[in-house]
């Protein structure tokens, strides 16, 4: 899939785009509430125009990241300068070390891979303490009503359910999700800032409402749900 920078951007220009996007960044601050952040390094597999990679990074974190398109990593250089590391690479097969980030992101980017089993569980590769997810949401009222039929690009994308995404989750990591949020409960008719549309959209939710769902897989003190990870390192016998 062929991604344009300006044509995404442009997007959150628009009166529902930037609406969505301040529902989309409220959401990531809930989630990532657990997680410390002063020197801890994370990596956004699939960064785009690093639109989030710099929420992330006025957050208090060191950012990396990485992208398939070469302009989508145009764009993001352009808004970071030297301010964060950008690669052109596959989220499917990275070259990082194990455990070299603390954290990995992956927002908006599995429904667009043709392997995102393969992703998330490289994500959990390169991340030692744990996993963000931010994902579209087949159940949601705006997938029925605003994009099902539409034939647009989101169309072609995979959604997934919330079931669907922590079965995922549990294949591609050995672990289940430590928590989940949505928001963006209501059409996309309602993605605007009036009282009523608030009480809709920008409340924190059950995982199963929004239109968009974080869930966060804690690594660190946590026990893993199937045999150690297959993708680890053997520690070398001395």
């Amino acid at each position: 899939m062929v991604w344009d920078p300006d044509r995404y951007e442009a997007w959150f220009d628009t009166p529902e785009g930037q609406y969505a996007l301040d529902r989309e960044v409220q959401l990531l601050q809930d989630v990532l509430a657990g997680w410390p952040r002063r020197k801890h390094k994370l990596l956004e597999i699939g960064c785009g125009t690093g639109l989030f990679l710099d929420h992330l990074y006025q957050m208090g974190l060191d950012v990396t990241g990485i992208d398939n398109s070469p302009e989508m990593i145009m764009a993001a250089r352009k808004r970071f300068g030297n301010r964060a590391e950008l690669h052109l690479a596959h989220g499917e097969h990275m070259g990082f070390s194990d455990n070299e980030f603390d954290y990995a992101l992956l927002w908006s980017v599995l429904e667009f891979s043709d392997e995102p089993e393969a992703m998330l569980a490289e994500a959990a590769r390169v991340a030692e303490k744990g996993v963000l997810i931010g994902f579209l949401n087949k159940n949601s009222l705006y997938y029925s009503l605003n994009v099902r039929k539409s034939g647009s690009t989101l169309a072609k994308a995979h959604w997934f359910t919330w079931c669907e995404m922590q079965d995922l989750v549990h294949r591609a990591t050995g672990f289940r999700p430590t928590l989940a949020r949505s928001v963006l409960a209501g059409p996309m008719s309602t993605w605007k800032d009036t009282r009523a549309c608030n009480l809709i959209n920008a409340r924190i939710l059950p995982p199963a409402l929004g239109a968009f769902v974080a869930a966060r897989v804690d690594f660190a003190n946590m026990k893993p749900l199937t045999p150690l990870f297959a993708w680890k390192s053997e520690p070398e016998m001395g």
